[in-house]
């Protein structure tokens, strides 16, 4: 059974959020230094905590599988997806799929009116999810440093 928790104090599901965000960029295998993510192991919720942020875990079966945050952005009303990831064993349950429809409640319920969010084209599986839940393809809303990326926003509706 699926069941998606907030994250909203220091606690040992904190401590499970930074072990999959660790895990997030593993796979990706590309160096996240410019988007401070040394500093966001350190304190998660300094960057996904209320009130302008969130932080969520899915759990299979009373195990923590995956994540997905969201952080404010500059521009008012405006909120960006960050670290949907869910381990390899448990991707065939549509846990991302969860993850993606429970953080857009949650931006909705923080008053964003749009979310953005960035991906690599060879994620391919995750990019199939944000179309599938009316993100659309955009341009740069900053700069990453990294090759092939593909910038996505949604209106929030």
């Amino acid at each position: 059974m699926l069941q998606i928790k907030h994250i909203i104090s220091e606690s040992a599901e904190l401590e499970t959020a930074r072990h999959l965000f660790k895990e997030y960029s593993d796979e990706l295998a590309v160096d996240l230094c410019f988007q401070s993510f040394d500093a966001e192991l350190k304190d998660p919720l300094k960057k996904y905590g209320l009130p302008h942020g969130s932080l969520l875990l899915a759990y299979y079966n009373g195990v923590a599988v995956g994540c997905v945050a969201l952080q404010q952005l500059p521009e008012e009303r405006v909120c960006e997806m960050k670290r949907l990831y869910v381990q390899p064993a448990f991707r065939k349950y549509k846990i991302g799929d969860a993850l993606v429809d429970a953080i857009l409640k949650e931006a909705k319920r923080l008053g964003y009116s749009k979310m953005k969010l960035d991906t690599l084209e060879r994620l391919q599986a995750a990019i199939h999810v944000y179309l599938k839940y009316g993100f659309e393809i955009t341009t740069a809303y900053y700069h990453n440093p990294l090759p092939e990326v593909v910038y996505m926003e949604k209106i929030l509706s």
